[in-house]
């Protein structure tokens, strides 16, 4: 039943059309909601956006008028600017609202929920005075899915509705058919205050504040795609602890098929933290990308299952080139919407990023200004061409290996899954673990990683970062680790678990990893899911025979493979590895006091099985000395 303010509220503040349209959806908690935030945001207008293709481009133009967006040469590229220091995810103002005796663990930043939503609303209010709000719908998944959530963004800024409307299905009409059935997430953003430059002006104001309890994410004073675009990142929160509560994973993967012989396609979920590979890794030539970012896990009939709620990519455009990127780097020149953000415009309207092909430009224009080679911060450091944490926004339809099951709403079947993080010393190339709960103890729990210019802070730090998602738990991490451990419990032959790690460095600080190898590691995990390839069972894990390894490099690269790279690749550092089994022990003892005791037990078994290695052949040991597992 509807309240008599909500229904006042809306027939005055929507212009008749937009009324109609909001209206059609027959859902009283909806409009109450809507209603709130018109009447304390206090725009100047509000629009209602269907999935009608005329309300989807009204938004694109609107963000155009308005300077939120740039029109490129390219037809229908366009670009956008944060401001200089709104380029990342604000982890720091980053929090969860919690009740009273709610603790999700001192890693997990958090603070009273009464205090934060009476915070987040005085800074609501009439926020948006001057501003046109849009009122969005879209659904987390497939349409007509179990897989699915429905959502409803309110923005006030149209280059985060137009990065929306690229990035996720609209959901309107998934709105009118469930009508009050729809347990929706609600996303509250405002840019707030805009400079001459259509920026945010009080960063120091930037918040972004989850409720669990209402499953209410707000955003205010930033437009950084990480802080705003609520369905992404933001959205995986309460959808962490929803999935906790009916028995399924929201995860920080890609799905991607692998195309094995016989025109076998493997379904891979992988799991990296950002500017660690998972995009490239997703868009190896010859395979297909169901999703890059995000997935939800389902057990249906004895497999699991795994759908992308997104259907875009806001990927990090840095060091994208046309040899070693060359499906992104065909979309990203081609005609057809992208939006570009935090890159270099030259004086042609064209774009520059950092690892682009040819010469950077002497001059353009960039999140900085006007730029020019040399120019300088305030701190004098030196400003490169485009932002490291630079990126592009497109609809996966405009990539040529997009997965024909992207809208399946069954979802694919995952054969294997991939952890993967920066570590210059220890991690070997590719590696099996023996079974479900070690991988999910020694490669998924236990996952390290440099940090990045993706997050605000100090770069290359060593963190754990288990299975890539602590940023983004709402649950407590014990009980995120518990939740996997039961999730392959009862599957008879649950997907195998690897691990790979692109950037281990020989004695002289080189890189072993060629940037392409990556899709010989990819055929490997083929073969071994369906056990077609034998293995070398190793202390910390399964890796692969030289033998093997060989014909893929000749059959996938058409290159040589060399017997001395690979024993540089796949030697087994035991110091480094018992370095590393303290440092997650140490972790779990310290920071997280619900941790499943078969966390430490199956880390002490590894520390027993590297020791045992260490005084059989010392501390670098070859794979051909170690014995193969059939």
């Amino acid at each position: 039943m509807e309240d008599k303010r909500t229904i006042d509220v809306l027939k005055a503040r929507l212009e008749a059309e937009n009324h109609r349209k909001l209206i059609r959806v027959d859902n009283p908690e909806l409009h109450q909601f809507i209603a709130k935030y018109v009447e304390l945001c206090n725009p100047d207008k509000v629009f209602v956006c269907t999935d009608s293709p005329e309300d989807i481009r009204y938004i694109r133009q609107e963000a155009i008028r308005t300077g939120e967006e740039n029109e490129l040469a390219m037809e229908g590229h366009t670009v956008h600017f944060d401001g200089y220091y709104d380029q990342a995810r604000d982890k720091k103002n980053t929090k969860f609202l919690l009740p009273p005796g709610v603790d999700l663990g001192s890693d997990i930043n958090a603070m009273d929920r009464a205090e934060g939503l009476k915070e987040i609303h005085d800074i609501l209010i009439d926020i948006m005075q001057g501003h046109q709000l849009y009122v969005l719908f879209f659904c987390l998944g497939p349409l007509n899915s179990e897989f699915s959530i429905p959502a409803v963004q309110l923005t006030d800024s149209c280059y985060v509705a137009h990065s929306e409307n690229l990035l996720y299905r609209q959901g309107y009409e998934e709105f009118v058919r469930l009508g009050q059935s729809a347990q929706f997430f609600k996303f509250v953003h405002s840019a707030g205050e805009l400079d001459a430059r259509m920026t945010s002006s009080n960063i120091d104001k930037r918040r972004v504040y989850i409720d669990l309890e209402d499953e209410t994410v707000y955003s205010v004073n930033t437009q950084y795609g990480g802080n705003t675009i609520g369905l992404k990142k933001l959205a995986m929160r309460p959808a962490i602890k929803r999935a906790s509560k009916e028995g399924w994973l929201t995860e920080h993967m890609f799905i991607m098929g692998v195309h094995g012989p016989s025109k076998c396609v493997t379904y891979f979920a992988g799991a990296f933290p950002s500017l660690c590979g998972k995009t490239s890794t997703s868009m190896i030539k010859g395979e297909t990308i169901v999703g890059d970012d995000i997935a939800y896990l389902r057990k249906k009939d004895g497999v699991i299952r795994a759908v992308n709620p997104e259907r875009g990519i806001f990927g990090i455009i840095q060091g994208v080139n046309s040899r070693d990127d060359h499906i992104i780097w065909k979309a990203l020149h081609s005609p057809g919407e992208v939006i570009f953000s935090n890159v270099l415009v030259t004086e042609e309207k064209g774009v520059h990023w950092i690892g682009k092909d040819g010469e950077y430009p002497e001059k353009g224009f960039h999140h900085s200004g006007e730029w020019q080679h040399g120019k300088k911060d305030e701190k004098g450091n030196e400003i490169l061409p485009s932002h490291p944490n630079a990126r592009f926004t497109l609809d996966m339809k405009r990539l040529e290996n997009v997965d024909p099951e992207l809208d399946n709403p069954e979802g694919v079947a995952i054969g294997g899954i991939i952890y993967g993080g920066r570590d210059s010393d220890t991690k070997v190339p590719v590696e099996e673990s023996f079974d479900w709960v070690h991988g999910v103890i020694t490669m998924g729990a236990a996952l390290e990683s440099e940090t990045t210019a993706a997050t605000l802070g100090k770069e290359g730090v060593r963190k754990i970062n288990l299975m890539s998602n602590l940023d983004f738990l709402s649950i407590p991490i014990g009980k995120y680790i518990e939740n996997h451990l039961n999730f392959g419990e009862e599957l008879k032959n649950p997907p195998r678990i690897f691990s790979v790690n692109y950037f281990l460095r020989d004695v002289d600080g080189n890189f072993t990893n060629d940037k392409n190898d990556k899709a010989v590691w990819l055929k490997w995990m083929e073969l071994r899911s369906h056990r077609e390839v034998e293995a070398i069972k190793t202390p910390a894990g399964l890796m692969p025979k030289y033998e093997d390894l060989k014909r893929l490099f000749r059959e996938v690269l058409n290159k040589d493979y060399p017997e001395k790279d690979y024993i540089k690749q796949f030697t087994l550092r035991v110091a480094e590895n018992l370095a590393r089994v303290e440092r997650v022990e140490e972790f779990y003892k310290t920071k997280v006091p619900d941790t499943p005791h078969i966390l430490f037990r199956v880390l002490e078994e590894q520390r027993q099985r590297l020791n045992h290695a260490r005084e059989k052949y010392g501390d670098y040991v070859s794979p051909l000395k170690l014995p193969v597992l059939v």
